[in-house]
């Protein structure tokens, strides 16, 4: 006898309507939320509506629905208690009013670069990066800082999925991509050079741990032609360098690009 396939639970289909929500979404109707996740219509707006009552979902006056603010609290729990995040907060801090510009912390999460911590002034420039968001590696300076200390690997799959071109000056070529992922090696440093976004610059630096490989990145961003990187990098590397070392990295094993 074939065994027939397990019906889905109410969970199951609760967590991929949650998880249809994308970094750009801010609402979503219930029609998109169906359409994304291959459920009927009654079913999604059943499980919807279940979702609404516990505020995991709430619905606007427009119709459409957004996450709850428990989730983002779960999010920010999450984030809070990994590691790096705790042990980097000082040093962000310190690299934010040393800077007066918007300080970023990343890690990678598969292929994705997801920000843990993002220290914004008022009058910051509007950038795509926001807490627990997603990006491409390959426009970003911290995503260009991690892969250019991470496995081989890493890149070629990075690669693979394709590059994509947010902005005319994002990096769309392998060849190039793989030639900057170099220079960051030798440096420490790597730039976004309105990738991600016109009309705004970023400046990263790796965090290591104690095999020299990227555990994650900082960075400084500003506005293009505001920030001048060549006097905010050294003190992105030294931020880096100390959150490293709190990593168990130390310098001497830095690992020498060929």
């Amino acid at each position: 006898m074939v065994a027939q396939p397990r019906a889905e639970s109410t969970l199951g289909r609760a967590t991929r309507l949650l998880l249809a929500f994308r970094a750009t979404d801010r609402e979503l109707t219930g029609s998109e939320l169906a359409r994304r996740t291959h459920l009927p219509r009654s079913t999604a707006h059943r499980v919807v509506s279940e979702l609404v009552l516990l505020g995991l979902l709430e619905r606007t006056q427009s119709g459409r629905y957004r996450l709850g603010l428990p989730l983002f609290e779960l999010g920010h729990l999450a984030l809070f208690e990994r590691g790096l995040r705790e042990s980097a907060s000082p040093f962000l801090a310190d690299l934010a009013n040393a800077t007066r510009e918007t300080v970023h912390l990343a890690v990678m999460d598969g292929l994705d670069l997801v920000y843990l911590d993002i220290i914004r002034p008022s009058g910051a420039p509007v950038m795509r990066s926001r807490l627990g968001g997603r990006l491409p590696p390959s426009v970003t300076a911290v995503g260009k800082a991690i892969l250019a200390f991470s496995p081989a690997e890493l890149v070629d799959a990075v690669i693979e999925r394709g590059l994509p071109r947010l902005t005319p000056h994002s990096i769309t070529s392998p060849e190039k991509l793989r030639a900057a992922l170099v220079e960051v090696r030798r440096t420490a440093i790597a730039f976004d050079n309105e990738e991600q976004a016109l009309g705004t610059v970023c400046c990263g630096s790796p965090i290591l741990d104690a095999t020299g490989t990227a555990v994650g990145a900082v960075s400084v961003s500003g506005r293009q032609g505001a920030l001048r990187a060549d006097r905010v990098k050294m003190a992105v590397r030294s931020t880096a360098a100390g959150i490293s070392r709190l990593q168990g990295f130390i310098p001497e094993r830095r690992r020498v690009a060929a």
